[in-house]
């Protein structure tokens, strides 16, 4: 019945969220600070998570298991958006010859719904599931310019960011350039910004009426192509797909 909710239902996924790739095992006040939780609720549903399978307790610290994975699981088989992406990520890869994601907003990141790897593996840590800050990605820069003025202004005012390459943006100035420079452009080019060597492009997927509804990127190690390589020859082919995709939402 609609109005009806489950508030431990809800404190318990806060606290599985709590768990990321920054914080993979938590203790109790650890998980109650990050979900926002009195530690004694925090330890409720740390030891219902425990006791069906999700998590996992050493005497100090919990820890998610290989069944959270069946929740994410649930979305890309179910969703329409993913199943459609797939071969137009496998046919950017196969042409570029590199590995191509698909990711939508989530909050203040940019969660990964799909990939095809290519040949050339990265440690990158992006795989389905992954989240990337948007401040930090060139995802992210293409959804931040989705943003009208409100929310962008308040998502610039938390800055500054942490650092986590040499050339990440992290004050408000500098992420609202690239955010700009990424609008105009219609694409992003990330160049050493999430990680040292990592260079990417990102383009925006709209719906039919014109909204951005995820991103498509190529992700390649600076050993391999440039940054222009990657403007110029793997660029038209993402953008030519993510409209191609963009049609049939």
């Amino acid at each position: 019945m609609a109005g009806e909710t489950m508030t431990g239902l809800a404190k318990g996924l806060a606290v599985l969220e709590a768990f990321n790739g920054e914080a993979r095992k938590l203790t109790v006040s650890e998980a109650a600070r990050a979900a926002g939780l009195s530690r004694a609720t925090a330890l409720r549903c740390l030891n219902t998570l425990t006791e069906v399978g999700y998590t996992t307790f050493d005497g100090k610290f919990y820890a998610p298991t290989p069944r959270v994975l069946r929740i994410g699981a649930t979305y890309i088989d179910t969703a329409d958006l993913p199943r459609l992406a797939q071969p137009h990520l496998e046919a950017v890869r196969d042409i570029v010859d590199e590995s191509t994601s698909l990711a939508v907003r989530d909050g203040d990141s940019s969660l990964f719904v799909a990939r095809s790897e290519g040949r050339h593996l990265l440690h990158t840590g992006v795989r389905i599931g992954a989240r990337l800050p948007l401040y930090a990605s060139s995802t992210g820069q293409v959804f931040l310019g989705s943003l009208d003025e409100d929310e962008l202004n308040a998502y610039l005012n938390a800055a500054p960011y942490p650092k986590r390459a040499p050339r990440t943006p992290v004050t408000a100035d500098e992420i609202r350039q690239r955010m700009e420079t990424a609008k105009d452009d219609g694409y992003a080019l990330g160049d050493e910004e999430l990680e040292p060597g990592l260079l990417s492009v990102a383009v925006p997927v709209r719906d039919a009426s014109g909204l951005i509804v995820a991103t498509m990127s190529v992700s390649a190690s600076r050993s391999r192509t440039t940054a222009n390589d990657l403007r110029d020859r793997v660029r038209p082919v993402v953008q030519q797909h993510a409209r191609d995709l963009g049609r049939i939402l």
